[in-house]
């Protein structure tokens, strides 16, 4: 499996030729359900720069969905604003509101009774284009995301990656100022989920429209988003680029979570952790367990292994794990 931190997708938003989308900005937003409740997101606040792409990560439960679904009005927020393109959309009509976002869910959601063509074409029917618009547009969106050959056939006639690119194609086809993505990709076998997610980094780098997008997936999030923001329990624990949210995470929940770690014991002392003799630099002050043991969170690939000696600690390989390209050692 290659390394999700150096994939090609990682594209800065200021190297594209165009930016289309707009600004996003989240000011304490709040959702609760019931006075007694946890909430479901509790005081999110975040600015999201025009034509960029966010990933919001974490466990089942987190908030990510309901994030999504409060920018796009699905859910009305119990606190706090949302501002899109400078203007208060909080308390907007939540149908005027989705006219300008395009929304992909895990399922497709496309209609059964249309083609692809139909499918695509539904939005700009909505907006009263005339027939020869919306035919020569859904040509473009189906032609950009690879599915020319497949205009005329229904849902049950093609793929669950053909569903989705047709899904990806009817939401950009209304020119939205903000794509919402909402595991799109969940329901795909693993080659077909790699394809799509790169198809969609590259149409969203072309087109320049800012991007929401919740997955499970910590690897696909470190592909292809400017910046990935891991949530818990309703907060955001960190937000940050790829390779500095893989190399310098914010605590051990997002450590644990974005990528893999291996949970060694070591002694604390002189603000290093000494693990089976080596002094390891620590990120977070535990200045107060001098002395104590801790638990070291370690990258595979900054372990070496090295035959043992009678002078350093050292520690047992009791199994050994093939998984293609890397092998684990137990």
């Amino acid at each position: 499996m290659s390394d999700p931190r150096s994939s090609a997708q990682n594209t800065a938003p200021d190297a594209r030729s165009e930016v289309t989308g707009v600004p996003i900005l989240l000011d304490g937003v709040t959702k609760q359900y019931g006075s007694r409740a946890k909430p479901a997101v509790d005081h999110l606040t975040l600015e999201i720069p025009a034509g960029s792409t966010v990933m919001f990560v974490g466990p089942s439960g987190c908030g990510k969905t309901t994030t999504l679904k409060m920018i796009n009005r699905l859910i009305e927020p119990s606190q706090g604003r949302i501002v899109i393109d400078g203007e208060d959309v909080t308390t907007m009509n939540g149908d005027e509101l989705r006219r300008r976002m395009g929304y992909v869910i895990q399922a497709g959601g496309l209609f059964p009774h249309m083609t692809a063509r139909q499918n695509v074409e539904f939005g700009l029917q909505l907006r009263k284009q005339s027939g020869d618009q919306r035919r020569k547009r859904a040509q473009e969106m189906l032609d950009l995301v690879g599915l020319s050959d497949h205009l005329d056939k229904y849902a049950h006639q093609m793929s669950g990656g053909q569903q989705q690119r047709v899904s990806l194609a009817r939401a950009l086809a209304i020119s939205p100022q903000v794509l919402l993505l909402d595991e799109p990709l969940s329901a795909l076998d693993a080659k077909v989920r790699v394809q799509l997610r790169d198809e969609i980094r590259r149409i969203q780098l072309d087109l320049g429209t800012t991007t929401l997008f919740v997955t499970h997936d910590q690897e696909e999030a470190l592909a292809i988003a400017d910046r990935v923001g891991v949530m818990r329990s309703g907060t955001l624990q960190q937000i940050a680029p790829p390779q500095e949210l893989y190399s310098a995470p914010a605590n051990d929940f997002v450590a644990d979570f974005v990528g893999v770690t291996n949970r060694l014991m070591g002694l604390v002392k002189n603000g290093t952790i000494d693990v089976f003799g080596s002094c390891l630099d620590i990120v977070n002050d535990v200045s107060h367990r001098e002395g104590k043991r801790g638990v070291a969170l370690i990258r595979p690939e900054d372990i070496v292994v090295r035959p043992a000696t009678s002078s350093r600690p050292h520690a047992t390989v009791l199994n050994r794990v093939l998984r293609g390209s890397v092998t684990s050692l137990l």
